[in-house]
């Protein structure tokens, strides 16, 4: 995994130029304001501080669209580029207006990078370290704060600090930034599906993930094109062909699935089990209790279910199939080596098959695809197809090439989820059978009980005891390029459309509304606007006036420090506090989760503000009240960066769907800005009219609805891949929608 972390590292350096600038501009103004003379003129002093802001907005409004237009990597070098050029003209402004231009091209940059870098390390990171790369962007915002601080600090203590030193140093980490981005970062895999760039997917997923077969992930990224869409809630028994008996219910053959492994005479099977699925009914261990719950969403009931049913040991790779290939086929067929592939077929028979984009992305060793052909009844009556124009079939690498055996969860796609595929069958109208896909998300559960013997057989490994079965959850769906329309033209393979037809396309507002991206947007708009009325720009207003009021700053000017070189080096501290806390959060982002860290961490925001309101109202001294509040904006900032801080981010950019990804996460960024804006301006009216206790009191009241927005309405994530989660906010939000009618 070492490719995807060094790519989010490379990407986070975006957010530590938003840091940078932040932190520079606060010292900076304080020698603008002298030479442009604006001590008589606040408005504008304040119109060069949020120019950027004002920017970051506007550019905000369209970067998720053109994202999801151009890609994900444009409009990062193009960030790059305008904190390059805006750091230049800083350094140059002859007046307060070109100062202002810079300033709002430096807002450009910091939209599109606040905006865009955590969609990216999402795209590009796997499930299992999600969260923790996904933390990258919070640690190097801080990490920058605290350089520029130090660096701001000391020119200070120059005889004659220069601003637009200060402002134009931008451009040099800007620089490194652009060349990484030109250079080192590939386009999101994600993205490149979406748009039928099939093979630059493959090789990009390949350098991050740092192995050659990729098929299952490949696989997964293609059902990730597919938005809304009817998904149904299944229990499977997966055991050894021989060993399911009577007790589990066997059931018709056409509806078992065979999972064959790459070594001779390893053979699973997988069975529905008739009823409803216990991970719909969620009726287990924690979940039952969320149930019973007033108000609780049933998404985030479902999501718990899953994570519940974890394998006990704690390990993120699937216990199910560590080692078994990647053919899925209907039962009673056996794997066939053939090569097969609709393009190859039209290669061999010289026929003009593919399309001018299929045919940019064909790939010679893509062979033995996921589905494995199987000669159904339906087929036996199919007259060979003749060129379809760009109908293809799912192609991936096959696990085994030649000889020589490979042990990789070809269709492991994090998180212990598993893909597969099911040929299904039934009688027409007319009397004809028709058939069609389903694909499946399976998911061992980990409850107790749910298994007998050993957990499962790993060629080379222990011997299997008699009796041996798994249960696992299964997400059943329609793939997402399933096309009924091609059933009619009679395809040998399964009726897809390759993704470069649906790219065609493009997102569409309607998408916007299906039920679960509306589910989604609920969740990623809310938690926005909570974490800006949280209280952390009160508290950044406050700190330096309570570390005054602490002895920091006598103590500082005892040793020759001026008033605006103690104000820099005291926001160099507290922002140096916030990294271990950072620190802390990425580690256990993927162990003890979003939900989780927001839940035990917001309570701690609760307290502390309301310790604050009541050092503001009550006199113990001016030496306890002093220490009692820096205790607490200490504990406080600690506590944001570890969960309302870095989270909101996260959560937003995990929740949506491929094709309209950027646009949502976009649309919760506005949410973020216009947020800020309110809280920021606000902020020394409310300081005017209801004082600081009043103020932080208003903050601790959003804290406590924060909290129980969290538990009712905030689903656990950790590691879980992408497309997973968006399905499961489809079924969560088809199951909230049927409650309230019922």
């Amino acid at each position: 995994m070492n490719g995807a972390v060094l790519v989010a590292v490379a990407a986070a350096i975006g957010n530590l130029l938003q840091g940078w600038d932040n932190a520079t501009i606060a010292g900076a103004v304080l020698y603008i304001k002298k030479e442009f003379e604006l001590e008589s003129e606040p408005t504008l002093e304040g119109l060069i501080v949020a120019m950027s802001l004002i920017g970051a907005t506007l550019m905000t409004t369209c970067s998720g669209g053109i994202a999801d237009w151009l890609g994900r990597r444009p409009m990062l070098i193009i960030s790059s580029v305008l904190y390059f050029v805006s750091g230049l003209v800083m350094m140059w402004s002859p007046n307060v207006y070109i100062l202002l231009v810079a300033r709002l091209l430096d807002g450009f940059g910091i939209g599109l990078a606040v905006t865009l870098v955590p969609l990216y390390i999402s795209e590009t990171a796997p499930p299992e370290i999600r969260g923790l790369l996904n933390t990258l962007p919070q640690f190097t915002g801080s990490g920058g704060m605290f350089l520029s601080y130090c660096m701001v600090f000391g020119m200070s203590l120059m005889n004659s600090p220069s601003w637009r030193l200060m402002l134009g140093v931008l451009s040099l980490p800007s620089l490194l930034y652009f060349v990484l981005t030109i250079f080192y970062l590939p386009e999101s895999p994600r993205w490149l599906v979406s748009k039928g760039r099939m093979l630059e997917a493959k090789q990009v997923l390949q350098r991050l993930r740092g192995r050659e077969n990729v098929s299952g992930e490949m696989a997964l990224l293609v059902e990730g094109l597919g938005v809304g869409g009817e998904t149904s809630l299944e229990e499977y028994i997966m055991c050894p062909a021989n060993e399911l008996g009577d007790d589990q219910q066997p059931i018709a053959e056409r509806d078992t699935i065979r999972l064959y492994g790459p070594q001779g005479g390893v053979s699973w099977v997988a069975r529905p089990v008739t009823g409803q699925s216990t991970l719909g009914l969620a009726s287990r261990q924690g979940s039952i209790a969320n149930q019973n719950v007033p108000l609780m969403d049933p998404l985030v009931t479902l999501f718990g279910s899953v994570h519940e049913k974890l394998p006990e040991t704690g390990s993120m790779r699937s216990m199910l199939f560590p080692h078994f290939g990647s053919m899925f086929s209907i039962a009673g067929q056996q794997p066939k080596n053939e090569e097969w592939d609709e393009e190859s077929l039209a290669r061999e028979e010289g026929e003009d098959y593919l399309s001018d984009a299929a045919a940019a992305d064909s790939d010679d060793n893509l062979h033995s695809p996921l589905i494995s052909r199987q000669t159904t009844s339906l087929e036996k009556d199919m007259a060979r197809p003749a060129a379809h124009g760009s109908i293809l079939s799912m192609r991936h690498d096959s696990l085994t090439q030649g000889d020589t055996c490979e042990p990789v969860d070809s269709t492991g796609i994090g998180g212990g989820w598993q893909l597969a595929w099911k040929w299904t069958e039934r009688e027409g109208q007319d009397g004809e059978k028709e058939g069609g896909f389903k694909r499946i998300y399976l998911h061992q559960e980990g409850v107790p009980g749910s298994r007998r013997g050993s957990l499962v057989f790993i060629p080379g490994g222990d011997v299997p005891v008699d009796g041996e079965f798994i249960q696992a959850a299964a997400l059943v769906s329609q793939p997402a390029l399933y096309s009924k329309d091609l059933m009619n033209q009679h395809p040998v393979g399964p009726a897809m459309a390759h993704p470069s037809e649906t790219s065609v396309k493009g997102p569409s507002w309607n998408d916007l509304f299906e039920p679960g991206v509306k589910h989604a947007l609920v969740v990623g708009v809310g938690i926005q606007i909570l974490q800006q009325f949280s209280g952390i720009n009160g508290v950044l207003y406050y700190t330096p006036q309570i570390l005054e009021q602490a002895g920091v700053g006598i103590l500082l000017s005892n040793l020759g420090i001026s008033s605006a070189s103690a104000s820099l080096l005291i926001s160099a501290v507290t922002t140096l506090l916030m990294l271990p806390c950072v620190a802390v959060a990425m580690r256990f982002m993927d162990i003890a989760g979003r939900r989780s860290l927001l839940l035990s961490t917001i309570p701690v925001l609760i307290a502390t503000l309301i310790i604050l309101v009541i050092g503001g109202l009550v006199n113990m001294g001016d030496v306890a009240n002093a220490a009692i509040s820096t205790v607490s904006v200490v504990v406080y900032f600690c506590c944001f960066v570890m969960g309302f801080g870095p989270i909101p981010n996260i959560l937003c950019a995990e929740i949506f769907p491929t094709r309209v990804r950027g646009t949502c996460i976009a649309i919760c960024a506005l949410t973020f800005w216009i947020g800020d804006i309110i809280v920021t301006y606000s902020l020394p009216v409310m300081l005017n009219s209801i004082g600081l206790s009043g103020v932080f009191g208003m903050y601790a009241v959003v804290c406590v609805i924060s909290w129980f927005f969290v538990f009712l309405k905030v689903p656990e994530t950790k590691g879980m891949p992408l497309e997973v989660i968006t399905e499961f906010f489809s079924v969560g939000a088809k199951q909230a929608a049927a409650s309230k009618s019922n």
